[in-house]
């Protein structure tokens, strides 16, 4: 059972001073709302939608919410930032799973803390290089581990449909 998600934010505005405040291109929340369909329509909503403060991830995940149900949760995780803590995010799902051990949540978050947490969730040695809005879904169980389901890019979805 897919039970997290991890997804890199869409295709971002050129680098500029404040990082923080890039937005999505146009391309970026096309890239996220072909992701957020696939969702959708391979996998039950997810309790929570976790993102950093960044606007970038803030604009994706609001895409991601959009096809996701009613009860979807959208929580701001300050650990979630390019350079953030890969222990402190495992911590923090193992505490939510602990207390809620059918939650699902999906994590929208940056490079290169994805493939960080994809290692830190799965197996040592496994850091996947996301390409804009791709996605990992993995079945994970604290104390456990997980593994790997799939991983999906917009750009295979697009070879799919053609």
């Amino acid at each position: 059972m897919v039970n997290i998600v991890i997804m890199r934010h869409g295709e971002a505005e050129p680098f500029t001073e404040q990082d923080s405040q890039r937005q999505l291109t146009a391309i970026g929340k096309r890239e996220s709302l072909h992701m957020a369909q696939w969702l959708q329509n391979c996998y039950r909503s997810f309790t929570y939608i976790w993102l950093s403060p960044y606007l970038r991830t803030a604009q994706t995940a609001e895409i991601m919410r959009s096809k996701q149900g009613a009860d979807c949760q959208l929580e701001t995780q300050q650990q979630l930032v390019p350079e953030g803590s890969v222990r402190g995010m495992l911590d923090a799902i193992d505490a939510r799973l602990s207390e809620q051990p059918d939650a699902r949540i999906l994590l929208v978050s940056h490079m290169p803390l994805v493939s960080f947490l994809v290692e830190a969730l799965t197996q040592p040695g496994q850091t996947p290089v996301f390409s804009t809005a791709s996605l990992c879904c993995i079945d994970y169980q604290p104390a456990k581990g997980g593994h790997i389901v799939e991983k999906v890019a917009p750009q295979e979805l697009v070879i799919l449909s053609s």
